[in-house]
């Protein structure tokens, strides 16, 4: 079926975190963006583009090593766009018993050659697990915006005070997706690498991603611009770090004229050497925009809280 493609690799050492023996969480997005990508473009027979990627929560620490399977289905389609249910389960190479190790939701959108939208076919549930998961697919939808527009009314500014880390480079020819411009799993990366350097500052070299979400991608990034990537701790809870992150690129030729392109928010935690999570210091806030976002963090724990889960006991590997 042109609706759901599963790819099986093996883990490699160079996947790893830096100062973890897992695998980094940018990792796990590239892959959740390629098996995405695979099953939105075998659907809809044309170039697609990553809108959305939504409430990653990095259950279970992949190894080096290990055999990783990255299942994609469609469950969801409106008039351009896919909603894509991609699960990760990974196994030790000897036993292959697959354990999950994160799941979310990704929405795609299919373009044409100049780069417009264009419409995709229409899906419908064809089986019990197929319907549950599109009810459920259809029931985000309403929360989704209200978190897109929450996040986009939050003023990030030189007011703030509060921990950042902000990377520089150029887009290389190596991060061009099939479009030609950066991968939409690259960019994942360089997100969790900005939001670990900031994280790690405040705790140790030890922290390690638990969620990301609210992935929105409004504009493409070309090969060869600048791309600015700021990632700035707005809270922290007993043991976790909740870190915004802004992508912004622009030309060479304008390199003071930054546009948005990606904003997320990712949590971090400090883990001890029992692989529990640590204490971290608690923020100190001290302008009115370090209070409004740590604010606008803990309402967007509480949007997130009362989403439903996924039903993927519904949805076996072999059911993918």
């Amino acid at each position: 079926m042109n609706d759901r493609i599963t790819l099986r690799f093996m883990t490699s050492p160079q996947d790893a975190a830096l100062s973890s023996t897992s695998v980094a969480a940018g990792r796990v997005l590239e892959w959740i963006d390629k098996a995405g990508y695979a099953c939105a473009v075998g659907w809809s027979a044309s170039y697609c583009v990553t809108a959305y990627v939504g409430n990653v929560q990095f259950t279970r620490p992949i190894a080096p090593g290990q055999i990783v399977e990255a299942h994609a289905r469609i469950i969801q389609t409106g008039r351009t766009s896919m909603q894509v249910l991609v699960t990760v389960e990974a196994a030790d190479v000897r036993t292959r018993r697959f354990i999950p190790a994160t799941h979310c939701i990704l929405v795609f959108v299919a373009v044409d050659e100049d780069g417009r939208p264009r419409a995709v076919p229409p899906w419908s549930p064809s089986s019990e697990t197929d319907q549950v998961l599109h009810d459920r697919a259809e029931e985000r939808l309403a929360p989704r915006r209200a978190i897109r527009d929450a996040m986009q009314q939050q003023v990030y500014s030189d007011q703030g005070t509060t921990p950042r880390s902000v990377l520089r480079f150029l887009a290389a020819p190596s991060d061009a997706n099939w479009g030609g411009n950066a991968h939409g799993g690259t960019v994942m990366r360089w997100i969790d690498e900005a939001a670990y350097s900031c994280a790690a500052g405040w705790s140790s070299e030890s922290a390690v991603a638990v969620y990301s979400g609210g992935i929105h991608f409004y504009h493409p990034i070309h090969i060869g611009h600048i791309v600015e990537v700021d990632a700035r701790l707005i809270h922290t809870g007993p043991h976790s770090m909740h870190i915004a992150i802004h992508v912004r690129s622009s030309s060479p030729r304008t390199p003071s004229v930054l546009t948005l392109t990606t904003r997320c928010m990712s949590v971090f935690v400090d883990v001890g050497s029992d692989g529990r999570a640590l204490p971290v210091p608690p923020l100190p806030l001290s302008s009115e925009e370090d209070h409004r976002l740590a604010s606008h963090a803990r309402e967007l724990i509480r949007m997130r809280s009362e989403l439903e889960p996924l039903p993927l006991e519904h949805a076996p590997a072999g059911d993918l």
